[in-house]
């Protein structure tokens, strides 16, 4: 079989009634109760991605599940749908039942479905099936960032993947802290965060704090705002301090707050000193805030 005759083989999925696919449905929830895997070929394979078109959500989840004890036999028939099918509820059920799958052999596909497809809910949904594949992802989500067309929307579901990755591996992202990029940086600035809420990575704190030295204004403006969120006075007193007098407004800003959030009642000093040099009257406004909170603790 040649390659062009293999690809319309996958492209043409088998077309079911809705009593063939409640027939089918039947049959594979009792193999789901059972344990016992779906038949996977081709044919079979075809009409549970087609399933996935149904109407009735109960049974797209029978699909989805017999699909995903399929496996990778699948996965090539699921490509296909959540990339080229003009049904849109296939392709966000082809990318969620990639998800249960979790095999990195879809990855190059659920990039582009990521990037391509104008629905929110498959650009979620492979954006999760990606944060399953897990480390093998990382570098695609990162370059994803640094591309202009890249949406808002897109760099939050990356950040959750990223984020999701990073509490199953915690320092897979610590290259990334030194990469060359500032979104990049500023992404593992986040994840780093949240490791160090859920105690899984003790060098992210040093990692945390080393950041607020970036060379970047937005990254060390970022970093002073997670290290309010996330560790301790003891941890970043010292440098959030001196970023009280940083050239950018924003950084002296989030350092303020920082400082008030972390509740680091020896800040105050620091503070009205920063307070009475600050020719900013936002930051300014900030700076007694914070001082008027920490001496109220």
């Amino acid at each position: 079989m040649n390659e062009a005759t293999s690809n319309q083989q996958v492209n043409e999925l088998e077309s079911l009634t809705e009593e063939e696919a409640l027939e089918l449905a039947e049959v594979l929830k009792q193999k789901l109760v059972d344990q016992e895997t779906p038949k996977s070929d081709q044919s079979s394979i075809k009409q549970m991605v087609a399933g996935l078109g149904d109407q009735r959500g109960a049974l797209r989840l029978t699909f989805a599940q017999s699909l995903g004890n399929v496996g990778e036999a699948a996965i090539p028939y699921l490509c296909d749908a959540m990339k080229n099918n003009s049904n849109v509820i296939i392709r966000r059920a082809s990318a969620k039942t990639l998800n249960l799958i979790g095999s990195e052999k879809a990855l190059p596909n659920l990039i582009e479905a990521f990037k391509t497809d104008p629905d929110p809910v498959v650009q979620g949904s492979s954006a999760g099936a990606m944060a399953t594949i897990g480390v093998p992802a990382i570098e695609d989500l990162l370059k994803i960032l640094t591309e202009p067309e890249c949406t808002a929307f897109q760099v939050g579901l990356i950040n959750l993947a990223l984020s999701f990755i990073g509490s199953k591996a915690p320092g897979a992202l610590d290259n990334a802290t030194q990469s060359e990029n500032i979104e990049i940086r500023i992404a593992a600035i986040t994840v780093l965060a949240e490791q160090i809420q859920s105690g899984q990575h003790q060098s992210a704190t040093n990692a945390l704090i080393k950041a607020l030295s970036d060379q970047s204004s937005e990254v060390r403006a970022e970093a002073a705002t997670m290290a309010g969120k996330t560790l301790e006075p003891e941890d970043a007193y010292e440098k959030l301090c001196e970023l009280l007098c940083d050239e950018s407004t924003q950084v002296r800003k989030n350092a303020s707050l920082a400082l008030m959030k972390m509740e680091a009642k020896d800040a105050t000093k620091p503070l009205r000193n920063a307070e009475a040099e600050e020719k900013n009257d936002q930051v300014k406004s900030v700076m007694k805030v914070a001082i008027n909170v920490l001496e109220n603790i």
